[in-house]
């Protein structure tokens, strides 16, 4: 629900209604994970998607209802071998969706989606399989612990939904949790979608040349914030960079060492000059980042293998440099190597080989947000 809370919030402010499905569980080949979303309007406008089509008008149905009858209830899709032309999912999953409408006195979920429409940190902890009167109960955890609203059970049950959730928003992770009534963490009937909302992760690419104006376009396309550096003022201008969230001038070395990164943040080294590039990679490979990448030619890369060396750089952390950066795509263009780089990126993120899918026996969805079991149908 998170991911829809720009338009959800604006659709609350100006007091509309609408109902809220989410995928709460997903088993097999899923299209879409556990926090994925569809929200239908009272006046039948639709945002978001929880199959990528597959089921998408059925669930829409089930929103409009919700808003009718004003209950909260979970219904399973999967692909019906009997009937090919049954409401299921044809890539053979199963998902679990939770259909809830919005209510306005609801303090946690109207503190998150007011939290996550101005990009502040905050997770959202919802009863999603248990007793019909904890169904679709939700408390809201930001990241100092604190919190609002209540699962409506045991104290201990929302002491243990909220340390869950803030473990989760730590990390960014949205998945499901089992816990028991009584608030232990052994499961026993109840689990708990936690759906994390943090800020956009960051790309930081630097060298402000053509290749970095196409690569600053792919990075907004997938989400991130994006950072322009350069040490030239003249070519490190907001004309030439109209798409990126930041411009700095500095020397990038100097840059990197004081501003922030996380797990999330990556790095593209677009300079390919040793000058800019050694005390960079120098600084980048130390860093607890998600990705580090650096352009060049193969002979350009055995180089600043060797300076690296030479500056003090060992084997594991040259090992997490990806050099010459980008898939092998045949890139040509800017804009082709951008797609390049941002393909190994997404690759990186995910788990993913780079090879084609034809032929391959490797899952096409892999299961990688702790999303947990399947609850059972209710």
């Amino acid at each position: 629900m998170l991911d829809l809370a720009g338009q959800l919030h604006a659709w609350a402010e100006e007091g509309r209604d609408f109902a809220v499905a989410t995928v709460v569980a997903v088993g097999g080949s899923a299209p879409r994970p556990p926090g994925a979303a569809l929200a239908v309007c009272a006046d039948g406008t639709a945002i978001g998607s929880v199959s990528g089509g597959c089921v998408e008008g059925a669930v829409y149905d089930l929103c409009l209802q919700a808003l009718q009858d004003r209950e909260t209830r979970v219904e399973r899709f999967g692909y019906s071998d009997e009937d090919a032309f049954a409401v299921g999912l044809t890539c053979g999953g199963v998902i679990d969706i939770m259909v809830t409408p919005y209510d306005a006195d609801d303090a946690a979920q109207t503190a998150a989606l007011s939290a996550a429409a101005h990009d502040e940190p905050v997770a959202l902890a919802r009863v999603v399989q248990g007793p019909a009167g904890l169904l679709g109960r939700a408390v809201l955890v930001r990241p100092d612990g604190t919190h609002e609203g209540g699962l409506g059970g045991h104290r201990e049950l929302d002491r243990t939904a909220i340390a869950q959730a803030r473990a989760l928003l730590e990390t960014g992770r949205t998945g499901t949790v089992e816990v028991s009534e009584d608030g232990s963490h052994c499961p026993g009937g109840l689990t708990l979608l936690v759906e994390s909302a943090v800020p956009p992760p960051r790309m930081i690419v630097f060298g402000a040349i053509d290749f970095a104006a196409a690569l600053v376009r792919a990075g907004k396309f997938l989400g991130y914030h994006v950072t322009v550096c350069d040490a030239r003022p003249v070519f490190a201008t907001r004309t030439r960079f109209p798409d990126a969230d930041e411009i700095v001038v500095d020397w990038p070395h100097r840059y990197l060492a004081g501003t922030d990164t996380d797990a999330r943040t990556v790095l593209c080294v677009l300079t390919h000059d040793a000058k800019f590039d050694i005390p960079l990679l120098t600084e980048a490979l130390r860093l607890p980042v998600a990705y580090v990448g650096a352009m060049g030619s193969r002979r350009t890369h055995e180089d600043r293998g060797r300076r690296l060396r030479e500056a003090g750089v060992g084997e594991r952390e040259l090992a997490r440099l990806r050099s010459p950066i980008g898939l092998d795509l045949g890139a040509r263009t800017p804009e082709e190597t951008a797609l390049s780089i941002a393909a190994e990126i997404v690759a990186a993120r995910h788990g993913g080989t780079g090879r084609p899918l034809t032929g391959a026996d490797t899952p096409i969805h892999r299961d990688e947000r702790a999303a947990g079991p399947l609850p059972q149908p209710v």
